[in-house]
């Protein structure tokens, strides 16, 4: 597979378009894409599920939540960096839906809470945002 990614490449850049594989080839650019939104996909819900165990269980933060917290969001920012097109898909409230219901799904298990809410409280932006967590007004009024 690398050696026939390898000749697809040399193809496209000396011009040799006969040479390409184009079935072939499209279906490895959308392999690609896929990948690239499973794993947006995937830091999203991570980062969904300990913003509401930091949220609903306020008793148990700690250093490592927080850490977590961090590290997802640094991930999904160099992730958008590197693939400007995904910020698209964070503005999609289907994928958005989906990511929250990963999330939840994750929290609920890791926790045994069942009254996280159905939907999500807060911006994508502000789910985003470095420093942000929910503090203890929240807690009262979301939970």
């Amino acid at each position: 597979m690398v050696a026939w990614a390898n000749q697809q490449a040399e193809a496209l850049r000396t011009g040799h378009f006969a040479q390409l594989d184009l079935e072939h080839l499209a279906e490895e650019i959308e392999d690609v894409g896929k990948s690239e939104q499973r794993e947006l996909m995937s830091r999203m819900a991570i980062l969904i599920g300990h913003v509401l165990k930091w949220c609903y269980q306020p008793e148990r933060r700690g250093a490592s939540w927080e850490s977590i917290i961090r590290t997802q969001r640094e991930a999904i920012a160099r992730r958008l960096l590197r693939t400007p097109s995904l910020q698209r898909t964070l503005s999609d409230p289907d994928w958005f839906a989906d990511a929250w219901s990963d999330g939840r799904d994750l929290a609920v298990r890791e926790t045994g809470l069942s009254d996280l809410p159905q939907n999500c409280p807060w911006s994508t932006e502000t789910i985003l945002t470095s420093d942000w967590l929910p503090d203890d007004e929240q807690v009262r009024t979301h939970g």
